[in-house]
C-alpha cells in the first residue's frame, strides 16, 4: 500500500495504491480513496468484494442474457435490465437456499483434495429449473405456426417503425 497523487478534473487528489502480488508473480493494482490510516486488511476485504461484484456482472452477461439486449427504446432497455436483475436475484436466492438445506460433503472435498467445494453455479440452477419446469414440446406444425407468428409480428413492428421514421423525416 502506497500513497500516490492522481489528477481528477484538474485537481490533485491523494489516494492509496494497493498492490497485490500473486505467487506466480502477477501483480494487480487498485486505486482507493480511503483514508491513509485504513488498515490493509480492510483494503484487501474491499478488493475481494469488488471481485464478486464483477463476477456477478460477468454471469449476468454470459448466463442470464444481459448481453443479449436488442431494443429500440429506453423503456425496453429498462424492462430487459429489470428482468435480468430479477433473474440474478432468483439465482442468488436459490444458491443461498441450497447452501442452507444441502450441506457440502466434506468427504467429497477430501476426495478431490480441495478445502471447500464450489457453490451452486448459475448453470446448476438452470439444470434444476429444467428438471422441475420442463418445456412444452411442440410438434412440427406448432413450431412452424410459432415461427410464422413471430415473423409476422416482427415485420409489422419494423413496418410501423419505418412509417414513423419516414413521417418524422417528411416534417423536417
Amino acid at each position: 500500500m502506497h500513497q500516490v497523487w492522481t489528477v481528477y478534473e484538474d485537481k490533485a487528489v491523494e489516494e492509496l495504491l494497493v498492490i497485490r502480488k500473486e505467487k506466480n508473480g502477477k501483480c494487480n493494482y487498485s486505486l482507493c480513496n480511503a483514508p491513509s490510516d485504513t488498515p490493509l486488511s480492510q483494503l484487501a476485504w474491499w478488493k475481494c468484494q469488488r471481485y464478486f461484484i464483477e463476477r456477478a456482472n460477468e454471469e449476468a452477461k454470459s448466463e442470464i442474457g444481459w448481453d443479449e439486449f436488442q431494443a429500440q427504446k429506453y423503456l425496453a432497455w429498462q424492462h430487459h435490465l429489470a428482468l435480468t436483475i430479477l433473474a440474478s436475484w432468483f439465482i442468488a436466492q436459490t444458491q443461498y437456499d441450497w447452501a442452507q438445506t444441502h450441506e457440502r460433503a466434506p468427504e467429497l472435498a477430501q476426495e478431490l483434495e480441495i478445502d471447500v467445494l464450489p457453490r451452486l453455479s448459475v448453470a446448476n440452477v438452470r439444470s434444476l429449473l429444467r428438471a422441475v419446469m420442463p418445456l412444452e414440446q411442440l410438434n412440427t406444425e406448432q413450431a412452424v405456426d410459432q415461427v410464422i407468428e413471430h415473423l409476422v409480428n416482427r415485420t409489422q413492428s419494423r413496418k410501423s417503425r419505418m412509417k414513423k421514421f419516414l413521417k418524422s423525416n417528411e416534417s423536417t
